[in-house]
């Protein structure tokens, strides 16, 4: 017996096409491709524009969001502190795996500070000056944001660790490391520290930069964790984390003085992390891609930031044309 055909269930085939009809190319059919990661210009052009809005915001509005930054920044160290701090042991015969360890650990505030609208005065002392180069914000927008952020940073920062210390989190193994990390960062010379103060925000900022250019989350992660591990591994001085670890081991006990911490670290590392950001990152990117380099604005249809305070940021596309050598099908009727 032969088996029943499909034929009664199947839908039925489309009418063939005659020969000499015309065809769409079988790109029409498919979808538009889109990019999960914005190109280098394009990037640029909204680490400026975010330069421009966190420049308009109010002096309360920077200030609140720096230090909600610097509570983020004690979350994060403190989780490097308790547990690399948990690995004497490890330290003692292998310290680069305890050293990768705090340094894998870091990053989590910098994804929490970075995807929820934070300032760091390190992605200030960039993302402004930036904008400034690029004609959409004054120069004194700079200062103002830079000891904004810097005071807010520090508030946040100082408030966390000694809420730690009060709830008794700051003591044992943690306590240890705390005091060698607080001493280790005030045991360089001024010239040296304010090099590494360089190196720490040209790394710091390519995160900005990487966040910036990934359109998913799991892209932001990765271009986050990856410049920031690096830095903390490498030793570089980053002064929102100073503004943290070094009180927090100064609470533990450490041999280290309020004025050796302000002058072997926190005006050197500020002054470098200012300049890397300033200089290094917002001057020779604007050299590469913007006004300083005599760079034409990308023609690209992108949305490059937030509406918040900026509302022409936003680029929408319009009227844009089918192709017309595709000839729609006739026999379709249009909706009624």
């Amino acid at each position: 017996a032969r088996p029943e055909s499909a034929s009664a269930t199947s839908p039925p085939l489309p009418p063939p096409v005659a020969s000499g009809a015309p065809r769409a190319p079988a790109s029409a059919a498919m979808p538009e491709v889109m990019s999960l990661v914005k190109g280098p210009k394009e990037a640029y052009e909204a680490f400026v524009d975010k330069g421009a809005e966190l420049a308009r915001k109010p002096v309360l509005k920077v200030f609140h969001q720096s230090f909600y930054a610097g509570c983020y920044i004690g979350f994060g160290g403190m989780l490097s502190m308790v547990v690399a701090g948990g690995m004497p042991e490890v330290g003692a015969t292998n310290p680069g795996a305890r050293t990768f360890v705090f340094a894998a650990l870091f990053p989590v505030n910098l994804m929490i500070i970075l995807l929820t609208g934070g300032v760091l005065f390190t992605g200030a002392s960039a993302i402004v000056p930036a904008a400034v180069y690029e004609g959409k914000a004054p120069w004194w927008a700079i200062p103002r944001v830079f000891a904004i952020s810097w005071l807010g940073n520090m508030s946040g920062a100082l408030m966390f660790a000694l809420l730690l210390q009060y709830c008794d989190m700051n003591e044992g193994l943690t306590a240890d490391l705390a005091r060698q990390v607080a001493a280790k960062k005030v045991a360089k010379d001024f010239f040296k520290t304010f090099i590494k103060g360089i190196g720490c925000n040209w790394l710091v900022c390519m995160a900005v930069f990487l966040c910036g250019q990934a359109q998913d989350m799991t892209g932001k992660f990765l271009g986050i964790w990856f410049p920031i591990s690096c830095f903390v591994a490498i030793g570089f001085e980053h002064i929102p984390a100073n503004m943290f670890m070094i009180p927090l081991g100064l609470l533990a006990g450490a041999d280290v003085s309020v004025g050796e911490m302000i002058i072997l670290n926190f005006i050197p590392v500020t002054l470098g992390n200012a300049f890397a950001g300033s200089i290094v990152v917002a001057l020779g990117y604007s050299y590469a891609f913007g006004r300083a380099g005599g760079n034409h604005k990308s023609p690209l249809p992108v949305s490059r930031c937030s509406d918040e305070n900026l509302p022409q940021a936003a680029t929408v596309v319009k009227d844009i044309e089918a192709p017309k050598d595709i000839e729609a099908p006739k026999d379709i009727e249009a909706p009624k």
